[in-house]
């Protein structure tokens, strides 16, 4: 199998220029590139300062970009937040494609605090994910994802979590909280698989200083499957509050928001013993581990609904649990 090349400073500029002559804008140096995470793989870059260039360095992910492209126009009309247009797209080397996007204006969540209009904003993302018709997506291809066991998340979260209360990151009786009854009345519900973006993450979210949210970036993990999942996203860019106010908004009752709260929950746990068990006492193991421990507590943060116990009548949870 042919290894890919790696994308580099002069693959960008060369590439970049083209795409400028064939819009009739050629001369000159051109606009300034520069890859995204310097430290990471090059395969996002900025040009300039109005436009993101990214490019596929695989062939799944080839698959994945194109799907993108024609998922975003689809979800586009459904959404109040904007959506990334591409303004050329097309192969920067053979089977492998890229795709230059408009930069949404803003920051990420990581950046800045999302204020209760914003929350509005994160409900109405949610509401219109859930109005994209599934069929439309899946003739896109649009995989269809079954809902993960909270209970065996719960066992595994359960399992790590000595550990962290040895290293004195996490109290493991926090768990407690969820029992495995618990975790099995809050199992998803049949019938309830809607377009989920499945990474909303502090970095996919676009927001501006005063708080509004304004964009969601990176649709090429979206698949039709549990609302929790992106009721869980939420929690860890967001905090769990808002995440849980955004979603009853969006008219999502008690079930899906704690089961998107525990999903949360255990996965950081998870995610933060996965980071304590690579150290190497290296000097970028604090740095390494901040974001993992930042997430850790926004999906632990108390909130009112907490007790799982405490559900509505059937029937009275919100639509997305209609069959």
């Amino acid at each position: 199998m042919t290894q890919a090349p790696t994308p580099t400073a002069d693959t960008v500029r060369r590439l970049v220029r083209a795409l400028l002559e064939e819009g009739g804008t050629a001369g000159g140096p051109g606009p300034e590139v520069r890859p995204v995470a310097p430290d990471g793989t090059p395969a996002t870059w900025w040009v300039g300062p109005r436009h993101v260039l990214r490019l596929a360095t695989d062939r799944e992910t080839t698959l994945r970009r194109a799907r993108e492209l024609r998922l975003r126009d689809l979800v586009r009309p459904h959404v109040p937040v904007a959506v990334p247009t591409s303004v050329a797209h097309g192969e920067w080397s053979p089977g492998l494609v890229y795709t230059l996007d408009t930069k949404l204006p803003g920051g990420t969540a990581e950046e800045h605090d999302v204020s209760a209009v914003g929350e509005a904003d994160l409900a109405g993302l949610l509401r219109g994910l859930r109005e994209v018709p599934p069929r439309q997506a899946e003739t896109l291809g649009v995989p269809r994802v079954a809902p993960r066991s909270l209970e065996a998340l719960r066992r595994m979260a359960v399992a790590v979590a000595e550990r962290l209360a040895r290293a004195d990151e996490f109290d493991p009786g926090r768990l407690h909280q969820l029992t495995p009854p618990g975790a099995a009345q809050l199992a998803a519900q049949p019938g309830g698989a809607v377009l989920v973006h499945h990474a909303l993450r502090g970095e996919h979210l676009v927001v501006s200083a005063d708080g509004r949210v304004r964009g969601v970036l990176d649709w090429t993990g979206a698949v039709l499957g549990d609302p929790a999942e992106d009721i869980a996203g939420l929690a860890l860019a967001v905090g769990s509050g808002a995440a849980v106010r955004a979603a009853t908004l969006a008219g999502y009752g008690a079930r899906p928001c704690l089961r998107g709260l525990w999903l949360a929950r255990c996965d950081t746990v998870l995610r933060l013993a996965e980071g304590l068990d690579a150290r190497t006492a290296g000097p970028r193991d604090a740095e390494a581990l901040a974001l993992p421990r930042t997430r850790l507590g926004r999906a632990w943060e108390a909130i009112l609904l907490e007790r799982v116990t405490e559900f509505r009548e059937e029937g009275e949870d919100g639509p997305d649990e209609k069959a």
